[in-house]
């Protein structure tokens, strides 16, 4: 695609983020002749990876078993929660037909999977001495999106689905498994440095069939508000609709209590989103393909070329020997600057240029993919003074972020403070609420804004009123614009 305006990220995002994924061969998008269906290329694939490396990490630390099901479901299987198919049912992708033969019975492609997953807990969970019990998958999911799709933000097919899925033999057992979710997906952003605000869904707008939903939200350059994870207290309704039951210690027979929680391919676009800049990609160490590159500067005699080269390697060696991922750069067609371009593009942390100068000092010049600042460092401290760099680069990262969210958040009193915002700001705004369902709704239809729920956990009851009915406010409201 060639160079980008200086200013994309912040002026026109949704043209960038499109930008940085074909520049840095991240994610093909738009090509494929399905729409809302796109193609992990290596390097974004490998970026994947290492995202649900820790998400695999989190999950089997704290229990969870990871499982495979089946993608079909069956018609009849998906109708008996009849709360969660309606919620679903305008997004579900049927299978009709084996071959030029029609299906007795029409198959879904699992759209969630909740009701499969029930399906078998109920034959293989007996009594309450096999609880609590945790698996998870990392699957396909599809969904018939009819609003404009954008890659990884909003897909027909996410290809990056990690649904866990709980089983209780109480209610308690269950809010505990919450917050246990709650913190899996804490850590994980910390560890990405993705801000997060985390809200209770409202009751309009929870996840189908679930008794509440507690969301992370981050804030997208653009403003707007992107769903990163979601944590679901089921209840008793799928294992109701299903007939499961288990043997309680009293030795009755009850319903067992579920908890479900994903994410998605949403997770590596805000990674992506939060931490880039008008030159493309920054990327996290522990999270980049390629950690450091290294660059030979030319120069000189044959012979001289001949040095920078050897050195470049060396210093490669030495690297990957400590487990660096480390790369030398030495195609002979581009020129460094055209390099730079190249990896800056690709979000490596460091780059390391080598010319006759650092041979010969043994001082080699290193530069920071986040700041863009230059250091010197000595050849023989190399690998000591990188390990403090990457954990210095990670800290930046998620400070600067941070400092981006938080100042996207307003708080106002008044629907005139929430139209002023509405009409010169972005984010994130706060409003004192009765708790009514008609009031949040006209301020919707007033801002042209989601209600993205209340503050978790519930802060103290704020002072004041609520704006559009003046009954006392119980809590803080949240909207915004979303993807």
């Amino acid at each position: 695609m060639g160079s980008v305006p200086r200013d994309r990220w912040s002026s026109d995002f949704s043209r960038w983020f499109d930008w940085v994924i074909e520049e840095a061969e991240v994610y093909d998008y738009g090509r494929y002749p399905v729409k809302g269906m796109g193609v992990w290329r290596p390097y974004g694939f490998q970026i994947r990876r290492r995202i649900l490396d820790i998400v695999r990490e989190l999950h089997d630390s704290r229990g969870h078993e990871e499982v495979l099901f089946p993608l079909l479901i069956p018609e009849d299987l998906l109708r008996r929660e009849a709360e969660h198919i309606k919620g679903f049912e305008g997004e579900v992708y049927w299978v009709t037909h084996g071959g030029v033969d029609p299906l007795d019975v029409k198959l879904a492609l699992r759209p969630t999977s909740e009701t499969n997953i029930t399906y078998y807990e109920n034959l293989w969970i007996k009594s309450y001495k096999q609880l609590p019990k945790k698996y998870y998958q990392i699957v396909s999911v599809f969904r018939y999106e009819t609003k404009a799709t954008r890659p990884m933000i909003r897909l027909r097919e996410v290809t990056t689905f990690k649904e866990a899925h709980t089983v209780h033999d109480s209610f308690e057992d269950s809010e505990r498994q919450v917050l246990e979710a709650i913190e899996i997906y804490r850590e994980l952003f910390e560890r990405l440095g993705i801000p997060y605000i985390i809200s209770r869904r409202p009751e309009w707008d929870k996840f189908a069939g679930a008794l509440y939903t507690i969301a992370f939200d981050t804030i997208m350059p653009d403003g707007k508000l992107l769903q990163i994870g979601t944590a679901h207290n089921l209840g008793q309704n799928f294992t109701k609709a299903l007939d499961f039951k288990i043997q309680l210690a009293d030795g009755t027979l009850e319903y067992p209590w579920q908890t479900s929680y994903g994410v998605s391919d949403r997770v590596v676009a805000a990674l992506i989103a939060v931490h880039g800049d008008d030159r493309g990609l920054k990327l996290p160490p522990t999270i980049a393909p390629i950690q450091v590159v290294i660059i030979p500067i030319p120069g000189g005699s044959e012979e001289d070329k001949a040095r920078v080269l050897r050195e470049s390697r060396s210093i490669e060696e030495a690297l990957k020997s400590s487990g660096v991922r480390v790369v030398v750069d030495e195609r002979e067609d581009l020129r460094p600057g055209a390099k730079y371009y190249y990896w800056e593009a690709r979000g490596v942390p460091v780059r390391i240029d080598v010319g006759l100068e650092e041979v010969e000092t043994g001082m080699l010049t290193i530069a920071r993919r986040d700041t863009l600042e230059k250091l010197k460092i000595p050849r023989g401290r190399l690998l000591e003074e990188l390990r403090a760099l990457f954990k210095d680069i990670e800290e930046n990262l998620k400070e600067m972020a941070w400092n981006f969210a938080r100042s996207m958040i307003t708080r106002v009193d008044t629907i005139e403070e929430a139209e002023k915002w509405a009409s010169e700001k972005k984010g994130l705004l706060e409003i004192p609420w009765c708790g009514r369902e008609e009031c949040a709704r006209t301020v919707e239809e007033k801002l042209e804004v989601k209600t993205i729920g209340t503050p978790w956990p519930s802060e103290d009851a704020p002072r004041g009123k609520c704006p559009l009915c003046g009954a006392p406010a119980i809590t803080i409201v949240r909207y915004a614009k979303t993807y």
